[in-house]
């Protein structure tokens, strides 16, 4: 008897779970009784005038909106006697989605489905997912999904329903989703099978050597110094008693160089510590100075204005220098140094900057490197001078390498501006924009060369000379090597120095490939981040972690930074590999973790003190990741890559730059880690 008054109850109350979804929709879910044991179950989505939500995507759709998904709770209490039935949803091409999209627009969107109770007790229960939009906004439901449960039987007077408001701000939270929270984790990740996470970790310095050894030779070939090399050779042999002394005289000239470079690399190591080297190198606002100062440095070579050091500075080393002895080799390198600095000034900042960028003691090795290139000729010669008559002659050539490096020094800039513009997410110089400039600097490069452009200090060009014209070749084919990535080609061989291929805006390998992996729930903060290549993965750690958990898949950290040169180079030369996509797509779930992302505030809630050096206030969401790989990994470089299992145990030793460029060592890191996990997990 009391089981009938229940139906009855139910029949003449249905009553209404109700969640709102911001100021857009409100959302309804009830139950209702049939007859005997069949109910059906009701959603209901009131929606504002002028609103819609999406639905399924559309057949051969490239990319989609977050479609409408309703998840029942399996029970063994109840039945679905068939599908959901909805009213036609109709369809419209979005130029945001890149094709046609499935939406339904409406004051009432109602979806039915029925179902059989085998018990006279028991609950339905789930979560669901919308995207509901009007003009120039979109609200998706925040992460974890809105629940529902509803109880039907004897006594039920209330169906009850766990759900989240749904607003234009994102939802705070604990940061302790399903059991992680990084903020309260006291753990040290050291070994890994009784071996060091560091082994073979260290940062080899050869080829930035090699780029600062370079440009002490590109400075060379600068009119200002040039002409000096002969110069001060015949004054080492002429001032000298004996040419034994000359050439001794030449070589402490030459050491004097070098120290005297090196003492400025001592000096921008003790100021750019790790931390500073790392605003310095992330930062919008240093990028933005480096940018005006690398277009400074191309304008002074282009003509438009000499840069010279104030002239006392070169008459007081000069005047020391008369004095002769090791003393006046000294000066006499400081004054080389002084009044060869118009020319040498922008070479001398551009290995600076590269090696503040990283820190550690990169401005030493650069500086060394720089100033070993630059004082070998005149050391060299002085040993043998009779090979100084084979030395070209001075000449308007001279003039054209100055030139050539203010194109070159225009084309660096944008490096600087793309990563100001990643940091602070202007979104004014993506891909194919950087490109085009490129292509326009490295074309009128080319015109110049052929003698079609001429600036104020050029000498006549009566005709072009062999070593000239095949510079000239080797430019234009560069930009025709540039042409295709307008278009989405990769460019392997610029990896690192383009911004990445997720900020295009039309990208053809990409739609073709479209998008792989399956996560859990929309990504927190992926209307400002991405991942390469179609990668769907998370960027906030907690919520990567959880998705793990729940697929039953390994963790792949990927710590990374806008500003990571090294970063865009294993994204676009090795994450591009067929296998290896896979892996990642597949098999991982991918954990994106900026340590540059300053524009992103931690909600209150999750704002933390560090756990690395228990003082620093951690507030912004770059803050965090990087106080999570310096407390649990010891390091502060980029890229650095980690696999985890859910219990957050490492399943193999962290690989980093060095490790990662190789195709070979990296699949063999991320099978490794598969099987591991596995083993952990049968």
């Amino acid at each position: 008897m009391k089981r009938y008054i229940a139906l009855l109850f139910i029949i003449f109350f249905s009553l209404v779970l109700k969640a709102q979804l911001g100021d857009l929709a409100t959302v309804d879910f009830l139950i209702q009784h049939d007859k005997e044991d069949l109910y059906q179950l009701t959603f209901k989505l009131k929606l504002k005038e002028g609103a819609i939500v999406y639905g399924d995507p559309v057949e051969g759709a490239m990319i989609s909106p977050p479609e409408l998904i309703i998840n029942i709770d399996s029970s063994n209490a109840f039945q679905f006697t068939g599908d959901w039935i909805k009213p036609p949803f109709k369809t419209k091409f979005i130029k945001e989605f890149e094709g046609d999209v499935s939406y339904y627009q409406g004051e009432e969107l109602i979806m039915t489905r029925a179902l059989k109770g085998f018990k006279k007790d028991f609950t339905v229960s789930g979560n669901y997912q919308a995207q509901v939009c009007e003009e120039g906004r979109c609200i998706t439901t925040p992460y974890p999904n809105p629940t529902f449960s509803v109880l039907v039987g004897e006594g039920k007077k209330d169906l009850t329903m766990q759900s989240t408001t749904l607003s234009l701000e994102r939802k705070e939270s604990s940061g302790n989703q399903c059991g992680y929270n990084f903020s309260k984790e006291k753990k040290e990740l050291k070994t890994f099978n009784g071996l060091s996470i560091d082994e073979g970790q260290n940062e080899s310095y050869f080829w930035f050597f090699i780029f600062a050894f370079v440009s002490g030779l590109v400075a060379l070939l600068t009119p200002c110094v040039f002409p000096m090399i002969p110069m001060t050779v015949s004054f080492f042999l002429k001032e000298s008693e004996n040419k034994s002394k000359g050439k001794f005289t030449a070589l402490i000239f030459g050491l004097s160089i070098i120290v005297i470079y090196m003492l400025i690399g001592s000096v921008i190591n003790l100021i750019a510590g790790p931390d500073a080297a790392n605003y310095i190198a992330t930062h919008w606002l240093p990028n933005l100075l480096f940018f005006s100062v690398f277009l400074f440095f191309a304008a002074s070579f282009f003509g438009m204005f000499e840069l010279t050091l104030p002239s006392n500075w070169g008459n007081i080393s000069d005047r020391k220098a008369e004095k002769g002895g090791l003393a006046g080799a000294f000066f006499m390198a400081l004054t080389l140094s002084i009044v060869s600095f118009s020319c040498t000034g922008p070479i001398v900042g551009n290995v600076l900057v590269e090696s503040v960028a990283t820190g550690g003691i990169k401005p030493l090795i650069g500086m060394f490197g720089f100033s070993l290139a630059f004082a070998l000729p005149f050391t060299f010669f002085a040993f043998f001078p009779s090979l100084l008559n084979k030395l070209p002659k001075s000449g308007g050539w001279l003039n054209s390498v100055k030139v050539v490096l203010g194109f070159i020094e225009l084309a660096l800039a944008l490096k600087f501006l793309s990563v100001a513009d990643q940091t602070a997410h202007w979104n004014i110089l993506d891909r194919e924009v950087y490109i085009a400039l490129w292509i326009a600097i490295f074309s009128l490069m080319t015109l110049y060369l052929i003698g079609k452009i001429k600036f104020a200090h050029d000498s006549d060009l009566k005709f072009i000379k062999v070593p000239r014209l095949i510079v000239a070749i080797v430019t234009f084919a560069f930009v025709v090597y540039l042409l295709p990535g307008m278009w989405g080609a990769p460019l392997k061989g610029l990896s690192g120095y383009l911004p990445p291929t997720s900020t295009m805006d039309f990208n053809i390998p990409q739609l073709i490939q479209g998008k792989g992996g399956v996560i859990c729930s929309e990504s927190n903060y992926s209307e400002k981040l991405h991942l390469p290549h179609g990668i769907q993965g998370y960027f906030d750690y907690e919520q990567g972690m959880c998705c793990a958990k729940e697929q039953n898949k390994p963790v792949f950290i990927d710590f990374t930074g806008h500003g990571c040169v090294n970063c865009r180079k294993i994204e676009d030369g090795i994450w591009s590999d067929s296998d290896i996509l896979q892996l990642l797509k597949e098999e991982f779930v991918v954990i994106s973790l900026y340590i540059d992302e300053h524009t992103i505030d931690l909600p209150v809630s999750q704002q933390y003190t560090s756990v690395f050096d228990g003082n620093t206030q951690i507030k912004t969401l770059g803050q965090k990741n990087a106080d999570i790989q310096k407390s649990w990994f010891n390091k502060i470089s980029q890229p650095y890559y980690v696999t985890f299992d859910n219990d957050q145990n490492l399943l193999n030793i962290p690989i980093a730059f060095q490790q990662a460029s190789d195709k070979v060592k990296f699949r063999k890191f991320l099978m490794s880690s598969i099987a591991a996990y596995k083993k952990r997990n049968p």
